[in-house]
């Protein structure tokens, strides 16, 4: 599988000092943003027990896993262990990180050696995030307008208008996630409906 940038999210998704759980060919992600707005994407284990780090909880520039309290910085490293309060944690013990971009509204993320820079949206708006229980193909299969594999796009007739629409696509564990943008100044309401009605068409194909 070829490594390449893959959307997680939105950033409209991730508030500051939140954590939320993403994926990254085959990879499970904790995808985190610190106080002060930094992003990051890490394994989503803690190296302690394996708890998933998505379920802990930011703490200023750290974040701190909910089963031990184990606090990792912003470099993965491990700063601090409190059963231990006096430990300073081996250098040994950091979470892999992730190369994790924000751009057009959309998080990005890749290989922490990934060179290049993720798509250029920078001509839509992003919309919504929407979960689908199919495949890209059922979906390209239900509105053969749309073109492209990872990043889904096309001008469609929603009421009496044409309307700019970008789907881009994130495959994981529990199914195909496409997140939403449309064209600036498009009736977001009208888009988010023909977003869940293509949602509702693509898996009529599957169950079909």
């Amino acid at each position: 599988m070829t490594p390449r940038w893959i959307a997680t999210g939105l950033s409209q998704d991730l508030p500051k000092a939140v954590v939320m759980a993403g994926h990254w060919q085959g990879h499970d992600l904790a995808v985190w943003r610190s106080a002060t707005g930094r992003l990051q994407a890490w394994n989503d284990r803690c190296p302690h027990r394996g708890m998933r780090l998505s379920h802990g909880f930011v703490r200023g520039e750290t974040l701190a896993c909910i089963y031990h309290g184990w606090v990792y910085g912003a470099d993965g490293g491990c700063k601090h262990i409190p059963a231990h309060p006096a430990l300073t944690p081996p250098a040994t013990i950091t979470v892999a990180s992730f190369a994790c971009v924000e751009q057009d509204g959309v998080i990005w993320v890749a290989p922490a050696d990934m060179a290049g820079a993720p798509p250029v949206l920078s001509d839509l708006q992003p919309l919504r995030s929407i979960s689908l229980t199919c495949d890209v193909a059922a979906v390209l299969a239900a509105e053969p307008a749309l073109q492209g594999q990872d990043i889904l796009r096309a001008t469609v007739q929603i009421g009496e208008q044409g309307q700019q629409v970008c789907l881009v696509a994130q495959e994981g564990p529990a199914g195909l996630t496409l997140h939403a943008l449309c064209g600036v100044g498009a009736d977001k309401v009208a888009v988010s409906r023909w977003v869940e009605d293509l949602r509702r068409r693509a898996e009529m194909k599957v169950a079909a």
